[in-house]
């Protein structure tokens, strides 16, 4: 196995810096929309051998150092007891979301071995095919970016009826933020014990909140997954997108690696965090739909700031966009090992 992005989480030395990109497995790859074509978002899934074949795409189409297990991040709200549904313009949408306490009282604690199976199948299925080839990264959507689509019932602009459950009913709103989390560091457990190599948790929506908030709603819980896993052995990733608010707080979050946007300048985000802490990070993604030149000097400019961080696994700063072409994905991982090379 390539093992460069496991010994860059851990801050140990490495030949070049380890790459892979969120989202990697998805839409802007035409292998992938042949095999989406056939079946929808939610069975593809839901069945193993077709979430551990898109898995292994990007993999094997643009050499990332790593792969992450193809799901979603609202899997395991489905599984406490939510409908969701996903739809090709609209995204997830959630019924039935919660805005009282008797919505939150009918969510229940999902059995992970028997509510998701079907996640814990396709990581078997993987560590078959892939122990020779790179590490696989399991992953979870944070307790508040989880909690803000079954409060929002889907994605939004504004999150009114988040922040009007967090600000007016905050008891009610700790009490969701606690399930949830209890839910997530079961997920993240079985998906260990199953055999992925990191995980990494996404806070998709924490850059929404003022820190005083962030520190309030977020980081208790964020420690309660990270103390509970910890001693399971494998690397932990917390991403938070839209982070240059909220660094101070962040600073004062004990986990392997911090993956953050695009909006903050690397360098800059070393200073505040600290040079002990490895970072993983932050091209803009629509620096893929330019030019290779280009491409090349925004990748170096990153690979030369973050030199200063005890670590680096190069990332984009979210998540690769449908339309990105497919040859530029390629030759983001090819520059990254290129002007890396240490050897």
């Amino acid at each position: 196995m390539n093992t460069t992005f496991l010994k860059a989480c851990k801050g140990e030395k490495v030949d070049y810096t380890p790459v892979w990109i969120m989202r990697q497995a998805g839409r802007y790859l035409p292998q992938y929309q042949k095999l989406r074509n056939k079946v929808d978002f939610l069975t593809l899934c839901k069945t193993p051998e077709l979430a551990a074949e898109v898995t292994l795409q990007p993999v094997d189409i643009l050499g990332v150092d790593a792969a992450i297990l193809f799901s979603d991040i609202l899997i395991p709200v489905e599984a406490m007891g939510m409908n969701l549904k996903f739809y090709e313009k609209k995204g997830p949408i959630l019924k039935k979301p919660i805005r009282t306490l008797k919505d939150l009282d009918r969510l229940k604690i999902p059995q992970i071995e028997k509510d998701l199976h079907f996640v814990l199948d396709t990581i078997k299925i993987l560590k078959k095919i892939i122990k020779i080839k790179v590490p696989l990264i399991g992953f979870s959507g944070a307790p508040f970016t989880l909690a803000t689509y079954m409060i929002e019932g889907g994605g939004t602009r504004y999150f009114i009826h988040t922040k009007s459950i967090m600000f007016s009913s905050p008891k009610m709103f700790h009490k969701l933020m606690k399930k949830i989390t209890d839910t997530i560091i079961l997920y993240l457990t079985a998906q260990i014990k199953t055999g992925v190599n990191a995980v990494q948790i996404f806070d998709s929506w924490a850059g929404i909140l003022a820190p005083d908030d962030y520190n309030i709603f977020c980081v208790p819980y964020i420690k309660m997954i990270i103390e509970a896993i910890k001693p399971l052995g494998v690397p932990i990733i917390y991403f938070i997108n839209n982070c240059g608010g909220l660094l101070f707080s962040i600073k004062n979050i004990s986990v392997d690696v911090i993956g953050i946007d695009w909006r903050v300048d690397i360098e800059d985000v070393i200073n505040i965090i600290g040079e002990n802490q490895i970072i993983q990070g932050n091209l803009d993604p629509c620096v893929l739909f330019s030019d290779i030149q280009t491409l090349k000097e925004k990748i170096s400019i990153i690979l030369k700031k973050a030199k200063k961080a005890k670590g680096h696994i190069f990332n984009l700063g979210h998540g690769i966009l449908p339309q990105t072409p497919p040859h530029m994905a390629k030759a983001l991982v090819d520059i990254v090992h290129e002007l890396s090379n240490n050897k």
